[in-house]
């Protein structure tokens, strides 16, 4: 299977927790770092295209930002995954392929019982809605909760428990779940 990461943080030589996720698994997966790539947000939609044709799982790795993703993967979202190609009546270019989000979140405080009041699952909902859209099955979300203040020996758990995660089946979700 083959399975590219796209990971999208804007500050990633900063990033403490998405790269030790990076580094744990950059010799058996494509990383692909898009802020490195497309630091003015031009990105070649074409060659993204060809990127995703290939791949049997498309990761896209991030760290949650103001409850959302960063501003770069929407723009990518918005150029590369157009009318015609990823969805519409001829759009099928992506269709059976794996999507899986890893998403680093910097509190542990969300739950609906907790400060924030929503799941992790459901400020992810517009990513799995566009998986629907493109006809690609959203796996279940990798998340590493407390980024912020997670410890060596967690953060170290934390990438073995990644790498072991983008090596198996993982279920999809469905719709509502």
């Amino acid at each position: 299977m083959k399975t590219i990461i796209n990971l999208f943080h804007p500050d990633f030589k900063q990033s403490r927790v998405n790269k030790k996720l990076v580094d744990q698994v950059k010799d058996e997966f494509e990383v692909r770092n898009l802020a490195e790539l497309y630091p003015d947000f031009m990105i070649d939609v074409k060659k993204e295209q060809q990127i995703l044709e290939r791949a049997d799982r498309v990761v896209l790795q991030f760290p949650m930002q103001w409850y959302s993703s960063p501003a770069l993967l929407k723009q990518w979202e918005d150029q590369v995954l157009t009318y015609g190609w990823a969805y519409g009546s001829k759009g099928t270019a992506l269709h059976g392929k794996e999507l899986l989000v890893a998403v680093t979140v910097g509190a542990d405080n969300y739950g609906h019982d907790d400060f924030v009041g929503y799941t992790v699952d459901e400020l992810l909902r517009p990513l799995q809605a566009t998986s629907h859209l493109i006809g690609m099955r959203y796996l279940k979300p990798f998340a590493v909760m407390g980024a912020s203040s997670i410890s060596d020996k967690n953060l170290q758990k934390a990438a073995e428990e990644y790498e072991q995660y983008l090596q198996k089946d993982v279920a999809a979700l469905g719709t509502f779940e």
